[in-house]
C-alpha cells in the first residue's frame, strides 16, 4: 500500500520561500509520477507541478518560474520548493502518485494521495 505524507507547510509572508516535502512509504517512489495539487477554500483542487517517472517535470502556468519540483528516489522523497510566494498561493497542498509516466494534471488521474499540508501566505 502506497502511503504519502506531506510536510513543510506553514504561515509565511508574501515574497518568502517555503519548501514542501512528500515522503512515500510502502513502495519505491521512483516507479511513480508524483504530483502536487492545491485546494483553496471554495475552489476545486488544482494541479501545481509533477515529476514524471522518467524525470521530466511539469508545472502549472501560475507557478512556473517560482516553484521547483524535485525528487530523491533513494530517499523516497519529492520536494516542492516555492519561491516568491503570493497570497493567492494560500491553499492546502497535497502530493499524489500514479504509476504511469505521461503528463498527468488532473486529480482523478492519481491513485494515491497524502493528507495535505496547509500553506498560508499573508500580504
Amino acid at each position: 500500500q502506497v502511503q504519502l505524507v506531506e510536510s513543510g507547510g506553514g504561515l509565511v509572508q508574501a515574497g518568502v520561500s517555503l519548501r514542501l516535502s512528500c515522503t512515500a512509504s510502502g513502495t519505491t517512489i521512483g516507479s511513480y509520477t508524483v504530483g502536487w495539487f492545491r485546494q483553496a477554500p471554495g475552489k476545486e483542487r488544482e494541479f501545481v507541478a509533477a515529476t514524471r517517472r522518467g524525470g521530466r517535470t511539469d508545472y502549472a502556468d501560475s507557478v512556473r518560474g517560482r516553484f521547483t519540483i524535485s525528487r530523491d528516489n533513494a530517499k523516497n522523497l519529492v520536494n516542492l520548493q516555492m519561491n516568491s510566494l503570493k497570497p493567492e498561493d494560500t491553499a492546502v497542498y497535497y502530493c499524489a502518485a500514479v504509476g504511469g509516466s505521461r503528463y498527468y494534471n488532473r486529480a482523478y488521474e492519481y491513485d494515491y494521495w497524502g493528507q495535505g499540508t496547509q500553506v498560508t501566505v499573508s500580504s
